[in-house]
């Protein structure tokens, strides 16, 4: 019995300006992210040699380029957003895992990063 390769793709370290955040003025000034993603899928072909037999990030960062242009007031909902329209559009995906950083959250004498996740299985 053949076993099917599970291959994981991932973009790291996405880096944008963007205008998510509860408070008015971070949709007025925006602030720094960065988005990790990885993605498992499965293929029944034995060998990749097309970019139809993968998943073409490209497209992933379309997808994170898309959510992300959208102000929302919780991370939680971007990452959710994200996650779900992989596992949506690429029904070869088994688990997406999607983490968001905000680089200086507003928080008062705070020195370091807030950070969001999620993994969804299919």
């Amino acid at each position: 019995m053949a076993t099917q390769p599970v291959f994981t793709i991932s973009l790291q370290n996405v880096h944008f300006r963007a205008y998510h955040g509860l408070y008015p003025q971070e949709r007025v000034e925006g602030n720094d992210f960065i988005i990790n993603l990885a993605a498992q899928y499965s293929t029944a072909n034995p060998q990749i040699v097309s970019l139809d037999d993968t998943i073409d990030y490209g497209a992933l960062y379309g997808i994170v380029q898309e959510v992300m242009a959208r102000p929302v007031d919780l991370l939680e909902t971007v990452v959710q957003q994200i996650a779900q329209l992989i596992l949506t559009q690429y029904p070869q995906v088994l688990e997406v895992r999607v983490s968001l950083e905000k680089t200086k959250p507003p928080i008062a004498d705070f020195n370091g990063s807030a950070v969001v996740e999620i993994n969804l299985v299919r």
